[in-house]
């Protein structure tokens, strides 16, 4: 039975981490989608959004068995419960590469990000990718130096965060007021990306260690 468990615990263990590559490539195309105004794309991330929740649902139930059969204790315990935390988090971060698409589907043919946006939006693509490879690897590896090498990619997606409303606020800004409140829409969907990439890791210390992090991410 002990071996079932873990077994099954592995299972778990490799939803997760397809998961994480799952949202990376969603939130990858669904700038693509942004930024060439590419509607074909937008319809795709939207509709590849049910293979996530499909997994994630796996995860819960699966999980959720195991808790019932096995009645896991101490470590294991923590192992069950933090990766159907886990699960939720990265479930969320493809919602969020949905509601990416949403917006460039809603301002086709237009683009819905403004030129002088454009490569700002280019630089938090790449960390949000990078952050969903990290978390997959760290889930993969269990390994906490990777988990905690994500807050700090987090943070570098809240710097470019905020330089987005300095160059909304600038008298320079030409754009218009709808394409500011897409913008900062938009900013704030990659910006909780990261969010939840944190908290996943934060996860992860905390099943290798048994130590919780200092801070939490809302929801």
């Amino acid at each position: 039975m002990r071996t079932g468990f873990h077994e099954d615990l592995d299972r778990i263990s490799d939803d997760l981490v397809q998961m994480a590559t799952l949202v990376g490539t969603a939130m990858s195309r669904a700038t693509i989608a942004l930024l060439d105004a590419d509607l074909q794309l937008a319809e795709s991330v939207i509709a590849s959004d049910t293979d996530i929740d499909t997994i994630r649902d796996q995860v819960d139930e699966l999980a959720v068995d195991l808790l019932a059969r096995q009645q896991p204790v101490a470590t294991d315990l923590r192992m069950v419960v933090t990766a159907m935390q886990m699960s939720s988090s990265i479930e969320r971060m493809g919602d969020l590469a949905e509601h990416l698409a949403k917006v460039a589907r809603l301002r086709y043919p237009d683009h819905a990000v403004p030129p002088e946006l454009r490569e700002i939006f280019v630089q938090m693509s790449k960390i949000t990718q990078d952050l969903a490879e990290r978390v997959a690897a760290a889930i993969a590896d269990k390994d906490v130096t990777a988990a905690e090498e994500i807050e700090k990619r987090d943070q570098e997606l809240d710097e470019l965060h905020r330089q987005i409303f300095g160059i909304l606020v600038d008298p320079s800004y030409t754009s218009g007021v709808e394409a500011a409140i897409d913008a900062t829409l938009l900013s704030r969907y990659f910006e909780r990306f990261g969010d939840h990439a944190t908290s996943v890791a934060y996860r992860i210390v905390y099943l290798v260690t048994g130590r919780r992090p200092n801070a939490e991410i809302g929801d």
